[in-house]
């Protein structure tokens, strides 16, 4: 079943460009299927799938630096770059166990794809700027956290052609494990 997505529409100044991500932001954090439609199917939307996930961890770096739980170099800089790292690699895994492993006949998705999807998954992630506040940090990074899993399920859905939303999480389960140990190395490689 092939399907065509919808184009982004052109881009003639910074303003049409910042309303189209927000609007994206904003539909990918609502879990709506078009949104992730949409950006899979718009190859110009891997770079701004990128800026929000520099966004979202520079609001958990600043979350985390007023917290005191970090110092700036590692909330902002380190953090920024673990989650760049995270993102390519949890979709490059997404897309060959979703992709070639447990593909289904209608699946057909590329790399890109999968990263622009799974990349505006991360939007409910911007509550992480709010680790500062006492008592209630905490909670707000788990509801970031079960919101871009969510999202990420949805994503991995939609793009790998996926009637089974079981079958989504799966995959990222999947994609978790050497998720986590490239965290585990990024962290110890730097102290953390």
């Amino acid at each position: 079943m092939e399907r065509v997505g919808r184009a982004c529409p052109a881009h003639s100044d910074g303003k049409n460009m910042f309303q189209t991500l927000l609007a994206r932001m904003i539909g990918a954090a609502s879990l709506r299927v078009a949104t992730y439609e949409d950006v899979e199917n718009d190859t110009g939307a891997t770079l701004p799938a990128l800026l929000v996930v520099v966004l979202v961890s520079a609001a958990g770096g600043v979350g985390a630096l007023l917290a005191g739980d970090a110092t700036a170099t590692e909330a902002l800089v380190y953090g920024v770059l673990r989650s760049i790292v995270t993102w390519a690699v949890w979709a490059l895994v997404a897309w060959i166990v979703g992709g070639y492993i447990l593909r289904t006949g209608q699946t057909h998705a590329d790399w890109g794809q999968l990263a622009r999807g799974t990349g505006f998954a991360q939007t409910p992630g911007l509550l992480n700027l709010l680790l500062f506040v006492p008592g209630i940090g905490g909670l707000f990074a788990a509801i970031a956290f079960f919101w871009q899993l969510a999202g990420m399920v949805v994503a991995v859905r939609q793009c790998l052609d996926f009637d089974s939303t079981a079958r989504a999480f799966f995959v990222i389960v999947i994609g978790a494990i050497p998720v986590l140990v490239i965290n585990v190395v990024i962290f110890m490689a730097i102290g953390i």
